[in-house]
């Protein structure tokens, strides 16, 4: 490790020896220190990192969180300001930085005088850090497995989504100013900014979590964060299928079609599980590919190793210099891409890609916001509208019902829990309308105690792209579509979108 003396050579320079740590400048004695010295004195110290004083008890909550944030804010600033940034650029590694960084604080907190346990002392550190090199408050939140969902309504009040739940935290900020530094530390990580000409931001955290913020003056009760958490081992079929969200024989069916290059369209609401499948199919792409994906905020995380990520760009201070996704599927069709894969198709590069996807580029992937399969090609169908080029509507349902061959329903049902409730096939366009036939389904049901159950089945209807199948060497067994078997749905669980 780096030497610590000299990562925080600043400390100490006024030190007077024999007096503290040789690393850490005499401060003036803060309030808190004070009373604990009278505390001393009188032989009542606090053993309490709650109770920094007589003033501060359990019935003030506020007061207290005040008063252990201004204490976390005041080493923080000592750290800063102490802290030799030449130094700190030498040290290789972030768990070297982690450590130097933390040691550094402990010496710091010593220095305070403050009557707190051993343990309550490594908690103030650890809040400091978090504060140092982290996201503040939200850290615990982000350590945690379970949790799928961040969401801060302001400064008081911190909620997360478990297991298709929604839980309030007791995790408070100190005021709107410590959330906004919090956000601005998020975009600035990716060159994106965020003040009041430009309130609303889509970010990403390294971990490949997505962002999305919205300030004053379109929050009116203080800044507004959502994150959405992504697990560190991406979802496989099987994770799905242990979930309840599809049964063996639908996840099957999936994989072949994705080898069998069926253009695919992921349709469902917000928070439903899209962009979760939309993983799971491209995992089944195969490894001779080259494959390029286009995002407005890049979550997918293909396991391929020629995969080409593009993402679009915000228009900079000036208003100017914005590249939209229809500009990127554009450019992806000059780049010789096997497959192309868009995030999620909001606006009028739902044209460009239609017409990828009927001029050869096959086994393309997808998702769209949409309560049904029939209500997803009715998107479609207006996105496509919003291109500008004028076009029939006959027209434009031709393009989409040769497009597509699949659409996947996923939903959050009432229960919290995600499932496909309907894999849909496109079988063309019969006077003007697109045609369309259920290959699986979920039956939803209710028990004696009120609760949601239900079961996926096969509607027994072989599909009528099989031979496509068969072209690429796959065989679609029969019994697929026609098999009897209802899988009970016992265990739906949590599936990110």
């Amino acid at each position: 490790m780096s030497d610590l003396r000299a990562l925080i050579s600043n400390l100490g320079k006024d030190s007077t020896p024999g007096k503290g740590s040789p690393l850490v400048p005499p401060a003036a004695p803060s309030s808190t220190a004070r009373t604990a010295d009278k505390a001393d004195a009188g032989g009542q110290a606090s053993s309490s990192g709650l109770s920094l004083n007589s003033n501060f008890t359990a019935t003030r909550p506020v007061a207290l969180n005040d008063a252990r944030h201004d204490l976390k804010m005041r080493i923080h600033e000592r750290l800063v300001d102490s802290i030799d940034i030449s130094v700190l650029l030498k040290i290789a590694g972030d768990s070297e930085l982690e450590n130097a960084v933390a040691d550094t604080i402990k010496i710091l907190i010593d220095e305070e005088r403050l009557p707190l346990s051993a343990a309550e002392r490594d908690e103030l550190s650890k809040e400091v850090l978090y504060e140092t090199l982290g996201l503040g408050p939200l850290e615990p939140l982000l350590s945690d497995g379970t949790i799928n969902d961040i969401l801060v309504n302001g400064s008081q009040s911190v909620w997360v989504d478990r297991d298709g739940k929604l839980i309030e935290t007791g995790i408070r900020f100190k005021d709107d100013k410590h959330l906004l530094h919090v956000i601005n530390r998020i975009v600035a990580r990716i060159g994106r900014r965020i003040d009041e000409s430009s309130p609303i931001v889509d970010a990403r955290l390294p971990d490949g979590s997505r962002v999305n913020a919205i300030i004053a003056p379109l929050a009116l009760d203080g800044p507004v964060l959502s994150i959405r958490r992504f697990r560190p081992v991406p979802f496989v079929f099987s994770d799905l299928e242990a979930r309840g969200a599809l049964t063996a024989d639908m996840a099957e069916f999936l994989k072949k079609a994705v080898q069998a290059r069926l253009n695919i369209l992921i349709s469902g609401g917000t928070s439903a599980g899209k962009t979760t499948l939309l993983n799971v199919l491209s995992s089944n792409i195969s490894q001779e590919e080259r494959i390029v994906t286009i995002e407005d905020t890049a979550e997918l995380r293909l396991q391929q190793r020629h995969v080409i990520r593009l993402e679009s760009r915000p228009a900079n201070l000036e208003g100017e210099g914005a590249v939209k996704q229809r500009e990127l599927v554009k450019n992806a069709l000059r780049m010789r891409p096997d497959r192309i894969i868009v995030g999620e198709v909001r606006g009028a590069e739902a044209l460009d890609m239609l017409q990828a996807m009927n001029t050869g580029h096959e086994g393309s992937l997808t998702t769209v916001h949409a309560n049904s399969a029939r209500d997803a090609l009715a998107r479609i169908e207006t996105l496509v509208l919003l291109s500008g080029v004028e076009l029939s509507q006959r027209s434009i349902r031709e393009q989409i019902g040769s497009a597509f061959d699949l659409v996947v329903q996923v939903k959050r049902l009432s229960d919290g829990k995600r499932r496909v409730v309907s894999i849909s096939e496109i079988t063309g366009v019969q006077e003007g309308v697109i045609s369309m036939q259920d290959l699986f389904e979920f039956k939803a049901t209710m028990n004696e105690k009120g609760e949601l159950t239900g079961h996926h089945r096969a509607c027994g209807i072989r599909p009528a792209k099989s031979q496509r199948f068969v072209e690429y060497g796959i065989d679609l067994p029969v019994a697929l579509f026609t098999s009897s078997l209802e899988t009970k749905d016992s265990d739906g669980g949590r599936e990110q979108e």
